[in-house]
Order: C-alpha cells, then structure tokens, then sequence
C-alpha cells in the first residue's frame, strides 16, 4: 500500500517509522530539516513542500497512493490537504486535529471536509488518562473484545509482592495472563521461569476484574474504590474532556484553572465538576485545598515543565497517584523516571491511533506496546487457521517463539488459555506479539 503522510513532526514521524516496513511510504514536509532528517532514519521517501499543493501531492504520487494521513499540528492544513486530495485522487484520507468540535461536524456529515476518518488529539489524550486513572498504578491499558478481556502495562514497584518472583510463582489469578515483560529498551516474552525485577514494566491480558486484582496488588494504597477524590490541574481542552468523562461516570472532580474567565465558562460547563480558580503552584493552596487527600492529581497545562512541577509538588504533599500530559514525546520517560505514576503524550496517543487503524485487516483490534516494539491483536480464527480444532500445546510449534496467546473470548466469555484448551473457528484470541513476528502470526493464525 502506498502512503502518503502530510507533515513530519512527532506524530507524522512515529506513522511513517511504524508503516515503512510493511508499506510503501511518502512524507510530505515544508521543513527541510525534518526532511533531512526523515531521508537519513528511515526507509521513506521525504519531499520538502507544501501539503496542500496540488503540484506537491502530485510530486508524492498522489495519483497511485492509497491513503493519504494528514498529521500536522495545524488542524485547517490537514482538513485542506484532505480535501485537494480527494480533488485529484482517488484515495483514503486520515485528518489529525485538536478541536473537538471539527471531529463533531465530521461526525455528524458523511465524510466532511473530504476526510474519511478523523481523530482528535484532545479527545484521546483524554480517553487514555482516564482508561489509567481506572487501574491502579497503570501505565497503560486498551479493552478488547467489546470489553470482555483487557490489556494492561503497569511497572513494578520495588516493594511489590510479585518482585523477585517468577511468572509461576506470580500467576495466581484465575483469568489473568502475563505476557511480555519491558525491561529497558528489550521485549521480553513471559515464560513461567522469567523473573520480574523492580522497574520492569510488565503487560498482562485476562478479565478486567482480575486486572484490576493484579494492579491493586501491586499497589494496594490505590484500590479501584478509591479512585474518587480526583484533582485535575489546568483547565485546557484536555482537562475539560476528562473532568467531564469523570462525570460522566458518576464521579466528581474537582479542577483548577488559573485564569477567571475560562474558570467561569467550566464551572457552568461541568456541573458537577468543582471549578477553583487559583494558581496551582502555590503550595499554601494546594494544602488548604487538602492535596494529600487525593487518589489521583492530573496535571493538563499546556506547559510540560509546569505540569511536571504540578506532579511532583502533589506527591511530596502525599496524594496518591500523579497522572501528567507531557507534549514533547522525549520527556515522558524523563518523568516517569523522577517519579510522574503515568505520563500521556497527545502526540504518541494520536499517532499509534492512526497506526492502529492503517493495521486494520490484519485483526480486529490492536494496541501498539512500548513504541511499536510489541503488539496486542485480537484476531478471529477461521477454519484455515494453525489453531482451529487443536489444542494450544498442539498448534504452539507452528507459531514463533516471540508471540503468546493471552485471551480467548468466545460466545462472550473470556477464556484463559492453557496447554489443553482447544480453540474452535469463530473464537476470538488475544495476542500479545513483538512486532517482527506480526505479520507470520497474523498470516497462521488469522
């Protein structure tokens, strides 16, 4: 399939890396640094233009392309790069915005704007913090099978039960699977003998009750229960979206936006939300405001040195769980390091959404795990597939090593798999895979 990406910053640099290798790939990008740099790190061909010309789309072969992602941090430049697509190609169009209100007009009008799929940063950033705050001591987590099963990565604490013990010694959860572990920049698929250090992260699939078992495990001060007194610092797009999600859910945040004018405008917005206006670096008010009484203090400024700030400052004063929006992807891993539970970059959550949907075909579901070096699939077996009317331990030869069944899901009810089970055609499995085995899983199983 040919690609053709609008813009190589953050987002349209993480597509291109994670389609080169299956796709025949074309970035577009006015800057001709980024160009440069694209040209020399990745098997792509780069142009230096303007998206939204004809003559620069046509340069890129717009006329053969298959999809065209528009990626840029400009919502109208990617709606009008869709739409002079669309006017000289016949072609798929993914637009990237901010606004929350583009994807609602898209929404309501078939293929508006001439985009075929739209995502909103704002939105999924939102999404993604609240599906974390939902699990305790969660780094990351996605639903498979309408739900049924769920995936999730959570770091291992040094003072965690589970450290020091083996995948054996720590499965004893009835319908949870261990997976992978992350260890560093290292995959690593779990087998019974794999230990699990302190500062492992490690990716377990099963029932969302039993995942929410394993992370209260592993951090019993943060109990599902528990998670109700939530503090969401910043009254930016973000912060709006998952104050109003929280109540969407029955709870009631409180939020704290400096500036008076945009506290008024939430405050009638989010009704059961409490609005403070006030500047949450001052720590005489965080104290007043009893910050060390939350399960949870999201940080949403628009500036990732505040937020930072924000997270620190709420867990020296003992709140329990700091959750922060970081904008530039090479500081996330700075600031789980010094100590932020979870942080979400909009631009990483947006990229591995339109990644995950150029994969589609290949499985129903995917979730892309530690910068695309691993992947979660939920797949549906059919009658050609290695494992239909065998059991795992049978069909387990015929795959590669680096993959491991962790959910199956049939008729609704999520199954475990062990060496006995025998999978039936129409069952739906949940793999968990590193991405240089995908495509010969995907090819067997599928």
């Amino acid at each position: 399939m040919r690609v053709i990406i609008i813009g190589a910053g953050e987002v349209g640099s993480s597509i291109a890396a994670g389609l080169a290798s299956t796709h025949d790939v074309v970035v577009i990008d006015i800057d001709g640094e980024r160009v440069d740099d694209l040209t020399y790190s990745l098997d792509v061909l780069a142009i230096q233009g303007d998206g939204t010309s004809l003559s620069a789309l046509e340069k890129a072969g717009i006329g053969e392309a298959d999809m065209l992602i528009a990626s840029t941090d400009n919502d109208e430049t990617n709606i009008v790069a869709c739409s002079a697509a669309k006017a000289i190609g016949d072609v798929f169009t993914i637009a990237r915005v901010k606004k929350p209100d583009l994807l609602e007009t898209w929404n309501r009008s078939d293929k508006a704007f001439g985009v075929d799929f739209m995502v909103c940063t704002d939105l999924l950033s939102a999404q993604a913090i609240v599906t974390i705050v939902g699990l305790p001591a969660a780094r990351d987590a996605d639903p498979f099978a309408g739900g049924t099963v769920q995936m999730a990565e959570f770091e291992i604490p040094e003072d965690s039960p589970v450290t020091g013990q083996t995948v054996a010694e720590a499965d004893r959860f009835d319908s949870l699977t261990f997976v992978g572990l992350l260890r560093g920049d290292e995959v690593e698929i779990a087998r019974g003998k794999t230990e699990l250090l302190a500062g492992d992260y490690v990716v377990v699939i099963g029932s969302p009750e039993s995942v929410q078992r394993f992370g209260t495990e592993l951090s019993p001060e943060a109990t599902p229960d528990s998670t109700e007194e939530i503090v969401i610092v910043g009254g930016s797009e973000v912060g709006y979206q998952v104050a109003k999600m929280f109540e969407e859910r029955g709870l009631k945040p409180r939020l704290i936006e400096e500036d008076y004018d945009r506290a008024r405008d939430l405050a009638e917005r989010l009704p059961n939300t409490v609005v403070m206006e006030s500047d949450a670096t001052d720590i005489e008010f965080l104290s007043r405001e009893h910050i060390d009484e939350a399960d949870v203090v999201i940080a949403a400024l628009t500036h990732d040195e505040t937020n930072l700030l924000i997270s620190l400052l709420a867990k020296q004063l003992g709140a329990n769980r700091a959750v922060a929006v970081v904008e530039h992807g090479d500081y996330v891993d700075l600031f789980e390091a010094v100590g932020v539970d979870a942080a979400v970059n909009p631009r990483e959550v947006v990229a591995e959404e339109i990644t995950r949907f150029t994969h589609q075909g290949r499985a129903e579901n995917i979730s892309l795990i530690h910068n695309d070096r691993a992947e979660v699939l939920e797949i549906e077996i059919d009658e050609d597939s290695v494992l239909a009317g065998r059991t795992l331990q049978d069909s387990m030869a015929e795959l590669p090593n680096a993959v491991v069944i962790g959910a199956i899901t049939r008729e609704e009810e999520c199954i475990i798999p062990r060496g006995d089970t025998r999978i039936e055609a129409g069952d739906h499995v949940v793999v968990f895979a590193r991405t240089d085995v995908v495509d010969a899983v995907t090819a067997a199983i599928g």
